[in-house]
């Protein structure tokens, strides 16, 4: 997985039919990690080649379109991808023939499902042929082309996961990447899911713009700062915050620039404050109010974005490695469990979901040619 916030690929290893995951609770409870996960970071100028290439990708019009940076910035995808695995492999004692499938994500680049367009730059084929591994790609299109919104793909997952683990609803999944999106399902565990709004990628762009960091380090700025109250209330008027769900969101709606008059530490505040709103404005949309909340993805290592979802959903909060997942590596879990499912033709997306008419299957199998 290569998510929108471009630091890099993760890679984790799951055994799975496709409808469970296998958990193991250790004697107090706490849940044993699925498998072993692995980490390959994107460099300055791999991130800068990543960026342009998502500015170039607003000139497509065809899902086959790679205008601009596109074409090399989807073979550094492929042979980023292509060496994390390699890597993990290499440190966990396993080869080719121990993995029966890859399920491979991709980056995107845009988004526009009332287009009918959502781009994952990343050959498939080129990844089976070098890993000599089957790969599972392009898992969005089946259901951007059937009119869903191709996001988000993970709720199948954390429905998986959750009962696994044994919890029963009302219970939140809020994934904390670039976009943050959640998944809620009631006690009587139906699920319905969407992108609430941004994620991380406003905050790291604004640190990355004013101090030259990658990230705000545990949200350490924001707690220094008072977020601009009117701004935000602006900022919650956009017509996103009022669609009902299913819904998903293009990376680019919001810029980090709308921020540009304040103070450095002011500016990480109100940007902070607006992914936490934005995440309390989910409960407009909830059959049921989550009593329970799981935080996962890069947000959650962020202290001062975790004290105000505390504040504003009012309810238990825990990240995820606090109970035995994995807050950074459960996308990619995700897709290895997507993966399992394209291949036994079980449904991916759903209408609860991705707004899609009836549940659907997606996902494109290369396998290794000779």
């Amino acid at each position: 997985m290569s998510g929108t916030s471009l630091d890099g690929v993760d890679v984790a290893l799951i055994e799975t039919d496709g409808e469970t995951v296998h958990v193991v609770k250790s004697h107090n409870n706490f849940l044993e990690p699925l498998g072993p996960t692995g980490y390959r970071g994107y460099s300055d100028e791999e991130k800068l080649l990543l960026r342009v290439a998502t500015k170039d990708a607003e000139a497509i019009v065809q899902p086959g379109d790679r205008p601009g940076r596109l074409p090399e910035a989807e073979v550094f995808v492929t042979e980023a991808h292509a060496e994390a695995v390699e890597r993990f492999l290499a440190e966990n004692g396993l080869e080719a023939g121990d993995i029966d499938v890859i399920g491979f994500h991709g980056q995107t680049v845009i988004h526009r499902p009332d287009h009918r367009i959502s781009v994952q730059i990343g050959d498939g084929q080129a990844l089976a042929n070098r890993l000599g591994i089957p790969v599972v790609s392009d898992l969005r299109r089946a259901d951007v082309e059937a009119g869903g919104q191709g996001a988000p793909l993970v709720p199948v997952f954390h429905k998986a996961l959750a009962e696994a683990s044994g919890f029963t609803g009302p219970v939140g999944i809020l994934n904390i990447g670039g976009v943050a999106n959640a998944t809620l399902i009631d006690s009587k565990g139906g699920v319905i899911a969407f992108d609430t709004g941004p994620g991380n990628a406003l905050i790291d762009e604004w640190m990355q713009e004013r101090e030259g960091k990658n990230l705000d380090d545990g949200g350490r700025t924001a707690a220094r700062g008072r977020p601009d109250e009117p701004l935000l209330a602006w900022l919650l008027t956009h017509p996103f915050f009022f669609r009902k769900p299913p819904k998903s969101l293009d990376r680019n709606w919001f810029s980090h620039k709308l921020a540009g008059q304040l103070s450095t530490e002011d500016g990480a505040a109100t940007l902070t404050a607006f992914t936490a709103r934005a995440v309390a404005r989910a409960l407009d949309h909830a059959p049921e109010i989550p009593t329970r909340w799981i935080v996962a993805g890069g947000g959650a290592r962020n202290g001062e974005l975790v004290r105000l979802l505390n504040y504003h959903l009012r309810s238990e909060i825990t990240t995820a490695d606090a109970i035995g997942w994995s807050s950074a590596y459960l996308e990619a879990q995700a897709f290895a469990f997507l993966a399992v499912r394209s291949l036994k033709n079980l449904p991916i997306t759903f209408p609860s979901t991705t707004g899609v008419r009836e549940p659907i299957g997606g996902g494109s199998l290369a396998r290794p040619e000779a």
